[in-house]
């Protein structure tokens, strides 16, 4: 065999070895791309996404305030050599390390179930948020968070239960429970007065108050860890009462990302006319319950996701306003907000037309 053969040969033979490793070899990363986006004013799978009692139906104007979302590679899942040098040239694609969407300390069911839980927070931020900003009323409710297994609380206090005091004193933030239990010492009583959850859920369906306090006498005990002190084992948090039912309709989606887009959509529910004005509008951020707009991760996938859906301004977090600012889509506009009330202000000036003064991100 004539040697310019022999090794065109060889090369060609090296070649096919170096792609057949590449597509059996897997890689620790993992892919991020464009997910699907979902009018929050509009239906999915058939039935509003908001779905709030006595008010307007999801009918609209053509207007669009869209919540954003990423699509990830699954946990199982390992990308080849190839697949991770195609994520890495490909535009709209994003590869990063598994670790940052998987990380190793936890297993595939934590994460998802974290991501559930921090989606279902989301929508209670989001529904506190625009009431508020409609200035409606809402009233905060301490509770029983959750009961440690094998705690004196177990039997005794479930999650969901409202805390009204602790030894007769009334109690107003979640720290107050902590703070009345460990003048206690280990081994004794404290009385807990609350309303029992079963009697909320039923509140919540009449759209009253919760009525009906118990008192609950438990023995203290002693903490596993740090300095001597008593406990119950419970962890106290926040939850609300509205003056109306609010379902948000949604499946398959997790994360805390979409509770701006969910606020700014319960408003435009609950307000005469259409926020939007007709136009295209997307967004992505977190919210609390004051109304201040927190960043999200993937912002440079959203954008891309938006404008492909046809948005034409993207509602977006300060902190991702450089990140957004890099790569804008043809055709979008990202427009800075750090609160409720500054989206809202910016949904006035896009309905309007007035849009020279929207603020801006920049790559600065």
């Amino acid at each position: 065999m004539p040697r310019r053969t022999a090794t065109m040969l060889a090369s060609l033979l090296m070649l096919i070895a170096l792609l057949c490793a590449g597509v059996l070899i897997p890689v620790p990363y993992a892919e991020m791309s464009p997910g699907p986006t979902y009018n929050t004013l509009g239906e999915h799978n058939g039935e509003c996404v908001l779905q709030i009692s006595g008010r307007k139906s999801c009918e609209t104007t053509g207007g669009h305030l869209n919540m954003t979302t990423v699509r990830v590679t699954g946990s199982e899942y390992r990308m080849n050599l190839v697949e991770a040098v195609y994520g890495w040239l490909a535009h709209d694609d994003v590869v990063v390390p598994h670790s940052t969407l998987y990380p190793d300390d936890k297993t595939p069911d934590q994460v998802d179930q974290q991501n559930a839980e921090e989606f279902t927070q989301s929508q209670e931020s989001a529904k506190v948020a625009a009431l508020r900003a409609l200035k409606k009323p809402v009233t905060a409710h301490v509770i029983v968070g959750a009961v440690q297994k094998g705690a004196p609380a177990q039997g005794k206090l479930h999650a969901g239960d409202v805390i009204k005091s602790v030894d007769g004193t009334a109690v107003r933030e979640p720290d107050d429970v902590a703070k009345l239990v460990t003048k206690h010492k280990p081994g004794q009583k404290v009385v807990f007065s609350v309303v029992p959850a079963k009697n909320v859920a039923a509140a919540e369906k009449s759209g009253k108050q919760p009525t009906g306090e118990e008192r609950v006498s438990i023995t203290t005990t002693k903490a596993d860890k740090g300095p001597t002190r008593a406990i119950v084992g419970i962890q106290a948090g926040v939850d609300y009462t509205f003056p109306f039912r609010i379902d948000i309709k949604l499946a398959d989606v997790g994360g805390p990302s979409a509770g701006l887009m969910f606020a700014l959509g319960i408003v435009d529910r609950l307000s005469p006319g259409d926020l939007t004005g007709g136009k295209f509008i997307a967004g992505t951020g977190t919210i609390d319950d004051k109304g201040t707009v927190g960043p999200i991760g993937g912002i440079e996938m959203k954008t891309i996701g938006a404008r492909k859906a046809g948005a034409r301004y993207f509602l977006t977090p300060k902190e991702n306003c450089a990140a957004a600012a890099k790569d804008v889509p043809s055709g979008l506009r990202p427009v800075k907000v750090h609160t409720i009330d500054e989206a809202l202000t910016a949904l006035e000036k896009i309905r309007k037309g007035d849009t020279a003064g929207l603020p801006k991100c920049t790559t600065g």
